[in-house]
């Protein structure tokens, strides 16, 4: 999943307007973004924001998953892929405050981009999905947020999300991998010493189960959350599906029926090509083309 290949598929999409390595804050090498917009239309444009996943250790905004999102660029959307601080240079809850750092910036710089600072989504897969409900369920939580990244008066609040498998409860997910009898491999346990979560908050997470909640996306559920498209394989061994499909069930909860939406796709593993299919790149759109435009 290198950043260059990436750049080089991207370089195929025929993108005429475009903005690499813009730095949202200045803290670390790892907050940039770049930013595209489609060959034709003036705008303003509403925004995706495309979230990388890699287990909070790894990936890139340029590398190949941010291609499903790039397809928003023939539907009249602004693409924002961004990087973060990943789990071997700063632990939670810093890559999330980045995130809201990134989200400020768009805002703040909208007008020169031809981008609607009021049509913004966070859409990612796995920890990018993780890092988008986050952005969907916790504005205005000052604990995970750094106003000190910049643009301070702007709201890092979000209008949609796309969640594509992230996890939402870490300390369930061992369990729930293997009440779906899926394979249990005891080196990739979640609960382990070396497990991403573990990497990322600084512990075992099962000896700091206060943490963990802090942690988690559904601890922020409120009346004021995003709209949400959650999409999950229900073969999924690293991310079990019962994350997505608890979640959905509390957000639903509070919200109501019609602001959450919840596809299980049938025998789809983690990441599995089948999400940036053009079948289900369709169901994504129409989403968002029903909460943004």
């Amino acid at each position: 999943m290198g950043g260059m290949q990436g750049r080089e598929q991207n370089s195929q999409a025929k993108l005429i307007r475009m903005g690499t390595d813009l730095p949202y804050a200045g803290l670390s090498a790892a907050q940039k973004l770049d930013i595209y917009l489609p060959a034709e239309g003036d705008g303003p444009f509403p925004v995706i924001v495309s979230i990388h996943g890699g287990a909070f250790m790894f990936g890139d905004k340029a590398d190949e998953q941010v291609l499903p999102m790039l397809e928003g660029l023939k539907r009249g959307y602004a693409v924002v892929s961004i990087n973060y601080r990943l789990s071997g240079e700063a632990k939670f809850p810093a890559l999330v405050q980045d995130v809201k750092a990134a989200i400020r910036w768009v805002r703040a710089n909208a007008g020169q981009w031809a981008m609607d600072p009021g049509r913004i989504c966070a859409w990612g897969g796995s920890a990018g999905g993780y890092l988008a409900a986050m952005a969907g369920v916790s504005d205005g939580v000052t604990g995970l947020d750094d106003l000190s990244l910049g643009n301070a008066e702007e709201s890092s609040c979000v209008q949609a999300v796309v969640d594509w498998f992230g996890p939402t409860d870490f300390l369930k997910m061992d369990e729930q991998i293997a009440a779906a009898g899926l394979p249990a491999n005891p080196q990739q346990a979640h609960n382990g010493e070396h497990s991403p979560e573990s990497l990322l908050l600084g512990a075992v997470i099962t000896s700091i189960p206060g943490k963990v909640m802090t942690a988690n996306p559904e601890t922020y559920i409120n009346a004021n959350a995003a709209p949400f498209l959650i999409q999950h394989g229900t073969a999924d061994d690293i991310v079990p599906c019962l994350q997505s499909v608890y979640f959905a069930q509390k957000l639903t909860a509070v919200l109501g029926p019609g602001q959450v939406n919840l596809d299980l796709l049938d025998s789809a593993k983690h990441a599995d090509p089948r999400f940036g299919a053009a079948e289900n790149l369709e169901r994504v759109f129409s989403f968002l083309d029903g909460i943004l435009k």
